[in-house]
């Protein structure tokens, strides 16, 4: 399948479903089944009353049978491991209801002897306290999990979509560009969509848009010295309508408080569109900034705008000239020159760049008695979550900002910055959702002292990505949760006939797996551990015949933190998958890259006696 140069990174949904990005239709289905049986939410459907679950207070959830068939024993707690004795499943339920009670958790640490389970036909031996999950629980769990199963399936198995897709990932279909069925290559899939973009546009145009800011400055410094906290508040606020086809009006204002100052202003903006090639706007404005002007642009070809602008001030006289050129330079890039003739005669040169998961922009503007350098980048880690960093260098200013954000909701995101500058050192919060913002930035110090400023950057930081690595690392062991008992199943049948068990598995820092390849599973708990043990879904993988092939392993461009039970557990840094498996009683061992293939059983990873 054809895809761009960004193809690569819309490879989610096929490592979701542990496919290849070729997979055909009959092979999503395959996978997708898989998947459904272990995390469709109706197969933990809370069972029917019984005496165990009135004991207990909740129902147990006891494998059955023909899944894994247990038996629970009474041994010593030093003998938990090595019991052999044999009970009939049936009794299950029976022993537990006599034994553990209501209060088997408050006092089991007490007990000279613990209720046990013996896996049939093996030597495995677990506490009947590690089978006790309530179905709620379980059902939790998957009706998390099987909605992103269920999404992968219908874009992967609608042609359509899965060439949308492959071009644009996620926001291409977020968006809602789906297109017919008649077109089937990406040139015109990729024309179809611009199309549809800019009717989308004209549909935004035609209705009332407002957007609104709102800043609340804080002040530590001045809070210490016992005066308010509250240093000084603005807000900002403007509306825009279409009035017709060809004439839409603005109206917006501002006001600013600092201490026992204020200022602020009104204006309103009228705009005619004369042609599809040039527009005319009137403005006007109240208040601090009195003034009166004009504008017109006009589109001098498909790739080049141009604009110009008079102003002139009610209070003095004066008249400032503008002029900006803009310059499509590439399909994701855009330049402008801007010339400014008045009190505050300027010229400039800034681009922008925008693609799918970065934008970037820059200016250099050299004034009569001023010099200024500013530039800004974003990376997009998801569809959710985002990092940025600015500067600005000048004759009057100087500043560093480095931050965040992430989405919350559909409409709202939030965003931290960390900000350092001659004016001092900041925290600054914002909310934005729609067109509205909330911003509060608190200044921490107006000395730029090395130490506080590396903590006040450091701090924050090192929290928001060790939450965020502990949030990632639960979801995986929920989902791990779900496919335990499948991956016990196919363990203890490859275990009868000598085949395929993986017996550790790890996933992580390629330097962590350096220093410490026999990974323990109480490190792999641990929230800052750079490595995530994976045994379980590496079982669950294995197929009947005792092969282990996954789409993460052997297609370039997935990355396998995408494989359910999997997560990144150290984001931006490059990662190995570390596994260690028994085939026909030899022990073999292999490490490959994140976006290496991987095929076991193999010769070449047999360990020497």
């Amino acid at each position: 399948m054809k895809t761009d140069s960004d193809g690569s990174s819309n490879k989610e949904l096929y490592a979701l479903l542990n496919i290849s990005p070729e997979a055909s239709t009959e092979e999503i289905r395959k996978a997708y089944r898989q998947w459904a049986q272990v995390y469709h939410p109706d197969k933990y459907q809370a069972p029917q009353a019984s005496p165990l679950t009135f004991l207990l207070g909740f129902s147990p959830i006891l494998p059955s049978k023909d899944e894994i068939c247990t038996e629970v024993i009474w041994v010593p707690k030093a003998e938990r491991h090595t019991a052999q004795s044999r009970v009939v499943y049936c009794i299950v339920e029976a022993v537990a209801m006599i034994c553990i009670l209501p209060m088997y958790a408050s006092f089991c640490d007490e007990m000279k002897e613990i209720p046990v389970v013996v896996l049939k036909e093996t030597d495995i031996v677990l506490p009947l306290s590690h089978l006790l999950f309530t179905q709620n629980e379980m059902k939790d769990i998957a009706t998390e999990n099987f909605p992103r199963i269920c999404e992968a399936y219908e874009i992967l198995c609608d042609e359509t979509k899965r060439q949308i897709y492959d071009i644009y990932g996620m926001e291409g279909l977020a968006a809602g560009l789906e297109l017919g069925p008649k077109l089937n290559k990406a040139d015109e899939i990729k024309e179809e969509l611009e199309r549809l973009r800019r009717e989308k546009e004209l549909e935004k145009v035609a209705h009332v848009r407002s957007a609104g800011t709102i800043v609340a400055q804080f002040s530590l410094p001045q809070f210490l010295e016992g005066e308010g906290i509250m240093k000084g508040m603005a807000m900002e606020s403007e509306a825009h309508s279409r009035l017709s086809k060809n004439n839409a009006i603005g109206i917006g204002g501002n006001l600013a408080v600092n201490g026992n100052a204020g200022a602020g202003d009104a204006s309103i903006v009228f705009r005619h569109q004369m042609s599809s090639f040039s527009s005319l706007e009137f403005m006007g404005s109240v208040g601090t900034r009195a003034l009166i002007g004009v504008r017109t642009s006009r589109h001098l070809s498909q790739h080049s705008t141009a604009s110009m602008g008079l102003a002139m001030s009610l209070r003095d006289g004066s008249i400032d000239l503008s002029n900006i050129w803009t310059r499509q330079l590439s399909a994701t890039t855009k330049g402008n020159i801007q010339l400014s003739l008045g009190s505050e005669s300027s010229v400039s040169v800034g681009w922008k760049k925008k693609e799918q998961k970065l934008s970037a922009a820059g200016e250099i503007k050299v004034g009569t008695g001023s010099f200024a350098a500013s530039a800004h980048y974003t990376h997009h880690f998801s569809s959710k979550s985002h990092g940025c960093i600015a500067g600005v260098f000048g004759s009057t200013e100087l500043q560093l900002e480095v931050g965040g954000g992430r989405k919350i909701s559909e409409f709202s995101t939030v965003h931290m910055l960390y900000t350092i500058g001659v004016q001092g050192i900041f925290w600054k919060f914002e909310l934005h959702r729609g067109g509205q913002k909330l911003i509060v930035p608190i200044l921490l110090s107006t000395h730029l002292s090395p130490l506080f400023a590396t903590g006040a950057f450091v701090i924050p930081a090192s929290i928001y990505f060790i939450v965020k690595i502990q949030e990632a690392k639960a979801a995986a062991k929920k989902a791990q949760q779900l496919l335990e008992t499948v991956a016990n199943r196919k363990r203890n049948r490859q275990l009868e006939t000598d085949g395929l068990v993986v017996t550790h598995a790890v996933y992580g820092s390629c330097k962590a797996l350096g220093s410490r390849r026999k990974h323990t599973e109480e490190n792999g708990d641990d929230g800052v551990s750079q490595i995530l043990d994976v045994t379980l879904p590496m079982n669950f993988l294995v197929n009947d015949s005792g092969q282990l092939k996954t789409s993460m392993q052997l297609h370039e461009g997935v990355k396998k933190s995408g494989i359910m039970g999997f997560c990144d557990p150290c984001p931006d840094e490059p990662k190995q998958l570390y596994v260690e498996y028994m085939f026909h009683g030899s022990k073999f061992e292999v490490t490959v890259d994140d976006y290496a293939e991987l095929i076991i059983p193999h010769e070449a990873h047999r360990i020497p006696s």
